[in-house]
Formats: structure tokens, C-alpha cells, sequence
């Protein structure tokens, strides 16, 4: 063995709780069990909770930190579109490459080890979004996985030119599509076109969807009838939902039944849908997030993700996973230990399911990809926002946090 993690305690609760070894060859992981005896190299987790990486399945590293550049909207009319159109021209492609990869190393050192990035494309943008953030995956490939969804924000039908570009992208490596119907004046026709791409290309969509003040209008519909269609179950997901948060109980329950027997996926986004939904409301305002947990119980899949980082749909952010968890058990107020460790889950293996991946998770032969929390159990990391202490990826150390002491006075 190359190296040994002694004395974890691993998030799944498997080993009844105990801590185990977790030995490492190769970059994979060769075995688990309590006290494994080998000569290696060893990290000791000092009883310190282990899980396989935190996913960031949606988030846009290509227009992240951008706040400062943006000019103020009036606080009813916000548009996170009319915030960052402006800017696209003067976005070059070193530009997004820089501003993207400060996100990306937040990203990594808050305990991140693969992740889905959104990338616009469109005339105002061209490629070089898209080549800023393809630009990063090799240089980062020691510390993170990352695919990318091309998709068209600003419209698609109505926004000429931009159906050649998400071709390209299709064509350049992107391994998944996605759209934003709410911004095109034919949003159902959008919609239609994105599944015939995804199919052309054989990709995973990944939709922006149903964002508004009334549940009037909702494109899941739509969404549910195409990915049925066309079989397309297990590889949609829709991000979002903030209109579910506004349906009763019942027609809630029964369409989350509905997207679970059609295989469609939920990433629920809290920030972002927290600041801009209610913006019409000056008391008694809506919150806004989709509540996951209910959905879960329906049997759909779910993850929680960060969606954006200091630009004008979400203007502040760490690229922490664990208080974007902690955020969202707050607004749908959960306290329950399970609550929380589906909390947990939801960065984690639900979110490694979203992704599709097939080789994560605490297994002989997967990548030994390995974050350490300074906690003990699932739920104490989402109560308590619990940091990194260590990552791994691929068996090789890549973060190191130092413990906070107090100074005492000396006697």
C-alpha cells in the first residue's frame, strides 16, 4: 500500500460506526478495515469523519466573481441576466479562466472533489466561457473531476447563432446540455430542441426550470412527457423547482411521484432561489426552495448545490457545500438526525447518482478520493458547518486545513 487513512469514521455508518483503515495503492482504494496491517505511508483522521468527496453538481464557475462589476438593479426588477449581459464582451477567455479557477480552489479546499459546471454559450459570450473553464480541467485533474453542460441563458429560438455554438460545445468535449426556457420567447420550443441535441449527441441534460412567483406555467410537464418519450430516465435533472415550494401539499406529492417513476433528478439551488425569490412581496415573503426532503420521500433523487458565487444572482458565497446544506435545512426547517443526514446524502452519494458516476463511494478499486470533516457523524457536519481538516484525491493529499487553538493565559 502507498498510504493508510487510520482511524476514520466513515459518513455511510457502515463497520457499525466503528473507525477503520482505508488503505490505498495506485491511486484506488484496496481495502477497509479496522487496523490494517501494512507498511505505508499513513494520515491518521483522529476519529474525524470520512466520506468519498463532496459533489458540487451545479454551479457556474464561468461567471462567478463578477459582483464588483455589475451595475445595482432596482430591488423589485432584479435580473440576474441584465446583471451579467452587459459584461460578456469584455469577458475574454483568460478572464473567466482566472475568476474561475479562485472559485475552483475555494471549491476544492471546502472539500469538493468532482463537479458538474454549467458554461454559457451564446453570440454576446462565443466559446470563450467555454474554453476559460475547459482550460482548467487537465490543470486541475489532481485535485477535482469536472464536466462541463453547455447550455443557452439568455434564450435559444429567440438568441440567433446560438444553436451552432451549443453544438460546438457538444462537439468539444461537453458531456452534458442543458437549457433556461424562462428566458426564450419560446420557452416549450427550447425545451424540444434541447432533447433533440441530447439525443443527437448522446448526453445528459441538466435544465434550468420553473422559477417565477406563481406555479402557473411550470415546463417540468413538458420535461417529464419528453424524458418518458424518449426514455430518457436517470439522465435528466432539473435544477430549481423554486415554483414547488409554492404548490399544496397533495399536487406536490403527486407530481414528485410522477418525476420519480419518469427517473428525473432535483437540484435544489438555496441560495440563489432564497435571494431572488419574493422580490414582488414587502411582508410575508415567499421563501422559495424546493424542499428536497419531501421530494425524497416521493422517491425522487435529489443534491444541493451552490448554483453561483458573487455575481448577481447569488452575491456572496465561500464554496462551501456543507453551509449551503446548513442554509437549507434552516429555510425548510428540519432538525430531525435523518433530515440532516439526507442533508448530507445530498452531497454526496444522491449527488454522485445525479452525476451518473460509477465509481465513487468507499469501494476496493474506486478512486481514492477522501475528505475529512472535523466531526463525527453526518449530522453534526450539516449542523455544525463542520470544515475540512484533509483532502485526497486519488490517494494523494491535496488539502490541508490547520486547527483553530485558543491561547489560553498562562497561570
Amino acid at each position: 500500500m502507498d498510504i493508510i487513512i487510520r482511524n476514520a469514521r466513515l459518513a455511510d455508518g457502515s463497520h457499525d460506526n466503528q473507525l477503520v483503515d482505508i488503505g490505498i495503492e495506485n491511486g484506488r482504494i484496496t481495502a477497509i478495515a479496522p487496523r490494517l496491517n501494512a507498511v505505508a505511508e499513513v494520515y491518521d483522521a483522529r476519529g474525524c469523519l470520512a466520506c468519498p468527496g463532496l459533489i458540487e453538481t451545479h454551479i457556474h464557475l464561468d461567471k462567478s466573481r463578477i459582483i464588483d462589476r455589475c451595475v445595482p438593479q432596482d430591488h423589485r426588477a432584479l435580473s440576474p441576466v441584465v446583471g451579467v449581459t452587459p459584461l460578456k464582451q469584455s469577458m475574454s477567455v483568460e478572464d473567466v479562466r482566472t475568476r474561475a479557477a479562485r472559485t475552483l480552489e475555494e471549491c476544492v479546499l471546502h472539500g469538493t472533489t468532482r463537479m458538474r459546471t454549467q458554461v454559457e454559450v451564446d453570440p454576446g459570450i462565443g466559446m470563450r466561457g467555454f474554453e476559460g473553464v475547459q482550460s482548467l480541467i487537465a490543470d486541475y485533474k489532481w485535485a477535482i473531476d469536472i464536466e462541463i453542460c453547455v447550455f443557452p441563458q439568455e434564450g435559444l429560438t429567440n438568441y440567433p447563432g446560438t444553436d451552432e455554438l451549443l453544438i460546438e460545445g457538444l462537439k468539444r468535449g461537453a458531456k452534458v446540455i442543458g437549457g433556461a426556457p424562462r428566458y426564450d420567447t419560446n420557452g416549450a420550443a427550447q425545451v424540444e430542441r434541447i432533447f433533440e441535441l441530447a439525443r443527437e449527441f448522446d448526453v445528459d441534460i441538466d435544465m434550468h426550470l420553473d422559477v417565477g412567483h406563481t406555479p402557473d406555467g411550470m415546463f417540468i410537464h413538458q420535461v417529464r412527457d419528453l424524458t418518458e418519450k424518449y426514455k430518457r430516465g436517470g439522465r435528466v435533472v432539473v435544477g430549481h423547482m423554486a415554483k414547488l415550494s409554492l404548490l399544496p401539499p397533495d399536487e406536490l406529492a403527486k407530481l414528485a411521484r410522477r418525476l420519480a417513476d419518469a427517473g428525473i433528478a432535483v437540484t435544489v439551488l438555496p441560495a440563489t432561489d432564497l435571494f431572488l425569490m419574493g422580490r414582488d412581496q414587502d411582508h410575508s415573503v415567499r421563501r422559495g426552495v424546493a424542499n428536497a426532503n419531501v421530494l425524497m420521500g416521493h422517491g425522487v433523487n435529489c443534491s444541493l448545490s451552490s448554483n453561483n458565487i458573487l455575481n448577481p444572482a447569488t452575491p456572496y458565497g465561500d464554496c462551501s457545500l456543507i453551509r449551503m446544506a446548513n442554509l437549507y435545512a434552516n429555510v425548510v426547517q428540519l432538525d430531525r438526525p435523518a433530515q440532516l443526514k439526507d442533508c448530507f446524502n445530498m452531497l454526496t452519494e444522491r449527488s454522485a447518482r445525479v452525476l451518473n458516476l460509477r465509481d465513487y463511494g468507499f469501494a476496493p478499486g474506486n478512486p481514492a478520493d477522501v475528505v475529512i470533516l472535523n466531526a463525527q457523524t453526518p449530522q453534526q457536519a450539516i449542523a455544525e458547518i463542520s470544515r475540512p481538516i484533509a483532502a485526497f484525491k486519488n490517494g494523494k493529499q491535496t488539502v490541508r486545513w490547520h486547527s483553530p487553538e485558543l491561547l489560553r493565559p498562562s497561570a
